[in-house]
């Protein structure tokens, strides 16, 4: 992606590019050569070309980015020293300006990182200033020196915060253009349209009409010169106009030959509504990969295929590209959905409820765009103040944990993730396959602030809240109603979802007037000595006597004027004409009181939203600052244990030392063992670590059979030590566990300081990438489920949630009289893991456990780990535009 919201295609040069090389040098000008070479060079030699054509993509590697079949930017690094290299680039003149050189840049450094390149020097002219300028924005500290007429910079590669940052803005800034380019057109043609107005084509045509469109339509068919009012043409080539975006309603077949002719024209981006490709199985598969090559490799986005279509209600577009037969009202709610079916029933709940929308997209089978881009783009849009996203895949969840943890600190994101069932995901959806516990996505998103939701009535509900009142301050709640039972059904339901109540809930008689509705609203608004409450619920059953209309009007009135999150019930009615609807204290702001028809439903949203307003105000918290770490040292580690190594599907076991260093690697240390054969050995080896030991089976399966007694503590002496081996012997001979060839095995270890055993470990999952969790040792955590889960890279923030998440935590800080044990020793060994798994891919599990944490520190009586050979992550260093 590139900062004007166009792709390119990035790849390792080939010999195969003699030509095309040749081609973007002759295209540059006099001036760009020279900046480049140093020297007038009105030709590449075939010694330069040979040269810069083949490269060993390790010493000497060379990337160029092409869109279509021209290079329009080449990079290169050349190694001259064991850690550095010098590093160069040549832009296009027609590309400069758009991130080539920045993005060939963070390529660039990534490839040396993994080659051991860690430092990079690149002569400059003086007068080159945008080159010194990609190095100077890229976030590292670059040095600079002049001499003879050139200015030498050199800086470390190593990723920094600032140079981290630098990318993820980057990257921001580049995917929100190209949304906006999809969403702000100047121009759409219509690929498909048709006179027959049950066709696709001939709908989505007359909705773009009929809604306004402020830009010029067109519409493209061989056989009609004129659809609807609208002059068509036989293709898109042909449009006499510039086209921004094409609305593509062809049959599957026929859309590639669209596309190729769509990026004949320079045509922006392509909303493909035609059905057919991967939802079909392998051939439509393969047509859809075909399709979003093409689009990338002509710098398009893709949304869809099979998609419902776009809208953007802002006045000064009002595009409706879509099957929505409406342009919903305009409004702050930007909505995300992937099915088509499913957009017309988001955008005709957000009717009902009177929401204003800003945005929406149907991403139907997201080749290309998704709900990541989306959110890149409402970050940034003034329009735009709540996100909704109804999500039936997450494509790449380490990439929407990070996007959406940026967003949610600006402005709220509400999710309905469908599949919580298990069985797979949409047809047509590219997912990788995932191993992780169900509960990962649920931390994930409580990680990143999102407000998950169950399903699309929730979600509007929570919206509703959002859009229309302000978060609350706190969670203490007054409720003010007319009838007691009501009342209570509130109290009931706040506590349950964990709210407050600020003062026993003020109920009025069932015929109470407006007027007494009013005093008693002003009543609770105001506050008592305890203090105001940080938000009310108003729930009324409509009265005889009473017109609602009259209540809805004072409860909005009121509300407005105490700047007071509220939301209202009024029993069996969901919205109560225009009284809840109110003019704010400020010119052209209107105050809404969201009513709903069940108590529960408001206090659920009313406590979603709390839940997020807390979120956002608490501190994020910091990476925590490592040091000692080796991650080089960790990764060759790692690929001694996979070297030669046979593949399993569960990876490849570690030995126990290997494991010692890898763990080292990070600052953590292993508390010392022996493993013996007899007692003998048992005996030596504890007269070596030093008594009292603990001594237990070294086969795990054995030592977690309670029944086997498989563990023995605070053994004092030699006598004690050969009884207790005696015992354990014999009770495994009594439930007929055959030794193996050479005894059973016994691990020693001198006993550790008291504590509580925990768990810490991290999986490699294909979709999600490492996944850390954390829970008390023993059956009970185990069989209850009390382990909870986070996904790296964690805050600090992130490690103390973890920690204190599961159920059993308290038994950490001080349970029924016990002394506080050392949390903050625990925190920076899980903060240390957390970075090793996010450092390391190949690092498939790792088991540390027990963990006695004690009064003071922690120590770690056993680890296991396990590694393979993985594919790259979603989400890694290398900025990837993935499917």
């Amino acid at each position: 992606m590139l900062t004007d919201g166009g792709t390119a295609h990035l790849r390792p040069i080939t010999p195969d590019d003699t030509e095309a090389l040749q081609r973007f040098h002759l295209d540059q000008s006099a001036e760009s050569v020279y900046l480049r070479f140093f020297a007038p060079m009105p030709r590449l030699s075939e010694r330069d070309l040979e040269r810069f054509t083949h490269v060993d993509h390790h010493d000497r590697v060379a990337l160029v980015t092409t869109v279509g079949d021209d290079i329009v930017g080449v990079g290169r690094y050349d190694r001259v020293a064991p850690d550095e290299a010098e590093v160069a680039f040549n832009i296009a003149d027609s590309h400069q300006g758009r991130g080539l050189g920045s993005v060939l840049l963070e390529h660039l450094a990534f490839a040396a990182r993994e080659h051991g390149v860690r430092r990079f020097v690149a002569e400059v002219l003086p007068q080159n200033r945008k080159m010194v300028g990609v190095f100077r924005d890229a976030g590292f500290e670059v040095t600079h020196s002049y001499g003879d007429g050139v200015v030498s910079l050199a800086f470390d590669i190593d990723p920094t915060e600032a140079s981290i940052a630098v990318m993820a803005a980057r990257e921001h800034r580049a995917e929100a253009s190209s949304l906006h380019a999809l969403l702000h057109p100047r121009s759409v043609v219509v690929v498909g349209a048709s006179r027959n107005r049950r066709s696709v084509g001939a709908a989505v045509l007359a909705h773009l009409v009929e809604g306004g469109f402020t830009g010029a339509v067109h519409a493209v068919n061989p056989e009609a010169f004129e659809i609807g009012g609208v002059e068509s043409y036989p293709r898109v080539s042909d449009v006499p106009a510039p086209v921004d975006l094409a609305v593509v309603a062809v049959p599957a077949e026929a859309v590639p030959d669209v596309v190729r002719d769509c990026a004949a024209v320079g045509v922006r981006g392509v909303v493909v509504v035609s059905a057919g490709f991967a939802e079909t199985g392998e051939e439509g598969a393969t047509r859809q990969r075909e399709l979003v090559r093409l689009a990338r490799a002509h710098g398009m986005r893709v949304v869809g295929p099979n998609s419902f279509g776009i809208l953007n209600t802002d006045p000064a577009v009002r595009l409706n590209a879509s099957l929505a037969p409406e342009l919903p009202p305009s409004g702050g709610l930007g909505l995300f959905g992937q099915s088509g079916a499913l957009g017309v029933a988001v955008l005709s709940s957000a009717a009902r409820r009177g929401l204003g929308v800003s945005s929406f997209a149907s991403a139907g089978n997201r080749a290309d765009v998704s709900g990541n881009d989306l959110m890149q783009y409402w970050e940034s849009d003034p329009a735009t103040s709540v996100v909704g996203l109804y999500l039936e895949s997450v494509g790449n969840p380490r990439k929407f944990s990070r996007v959406a943890r940026r967003l949610a600190r600006a402005k709220p994101v509400v999710v309905v993730k469908s599949g919580i069932s298990g069985y797979g995901v949409p047809p047509g959806h590219t997912v990788r396959a995932t191993r992780a516990p169900r509960e990962a996505l649920d931390a994930m998103l409580r990680q990143a602030g999102v407000i998950r939701v169950e399903n699309i009535h929730q979600l509007f509900d929570v919206a509703q809240v959002l859009v229309h009142q302000p978060l609350p301050a706190g969670q203490r709640i007054g409720v003010v109603g007319n009838s007691e039972a009501l009342a209570a059904l509130v109290a009931d339901a706040a506590v349950s979802w964990g709210l407050e109540l600020a003062r026993p809930p003020v109920s009025l008689h069932p015929e109470a007037t407006a007027e007494e509705f009013r005093n008693a609203l002003e009543g609770v608004f105001g506050g008592d000595p305890e203090g105001p409450a940080d938000a009310v619920v108003a729930c009324f059953i409509p009265p005889l006597t009473t017109d609602d209309t009259d209540v809805a009007t004072a409860l909005a009135e009121v509300s407005a004027g105490s700047g007071t999150t509220t939301v209202a019930c009024f029993l069996g009615t969901r919205v109560v004409s225009a009284q809840l609807s109110v003019p704010g204290t400020h010119e052209g702001e209107t105050c809404v009181v969201p009513s709903y028809p069940s108590p529960e439903d408001a206090v659920r949203a009313l406590a979603a939203v709390t839940r997020y307003a807390q979120w956002k105000r608490r501190d994020p918290g910091l990476r925590p600052h490592l040091t000692g770490c080796d991650p080089g040292q960790a990764r060759a580690v790692v690929s001694a244990a996979l070297a030669g190594a046979p593949e399993h599907p569960s990876g490849v076991r570690v030995p126990d030392v290997a494991v010692a260093e890898l763990l080292g690697c990070y600052g953590i240390g292993l508390w010392p063992s022996r493993v013996a054969r007899d007692p003998e050995g048992a005996v030596a080896a504890a007269d070596e670590l030093g008594w009292p030991i603990a001594v237990k089976f070294a086969d795990e399966r054995l030592r977690e059979r309670r029944d086997l007694g498989g563990v023995r503590l605070d053994v004092a002496d030699e006598a004690e030590l050969r009884t207790d081996l005696a015992a354990m012997t014999a009770r495994l001979d009594a439930a007929g566990e055959t030794a193996p060839a050479g005894g059973h095995f016994f691990v020693v270890q001198p006993m550790a300081p008291a504590g509580v055993p925990v768990v810490v470990r991290t999986m490699e999952d294909p979709l999600f990438g490492p996944i850390v969790s954390f829970g008390m040792a023993g059956d009970a955590s185990e069989l209850l489920g009390d382990v909870s889960h986070r996904i790296p890279p964690l805050t600090d923030v992130d490690v103390a949630d973890l920690v204190r998440t599961v159920r059993a935590a308290p038994r950490l800080f001080g349970y029924r009289g016990t002394p506080p044990l050392d949390v903050a020793s625990l925190e920076d060994l899980i903060a240390a893991v957390s970075q090793l798994a996010d450092d390391v891919p190949e690092l498939a599990h790792l088991d540390l456990g027990p963990v006695v944490v004690a009064q003071r520190g922690v120590t770690v009586l056993s680890a296991e780990a396990r590694v393979a050979r993985t594919a790259a992550r979603a989400d890694s260093g290398g900025r990837r535009s993935l499917a």
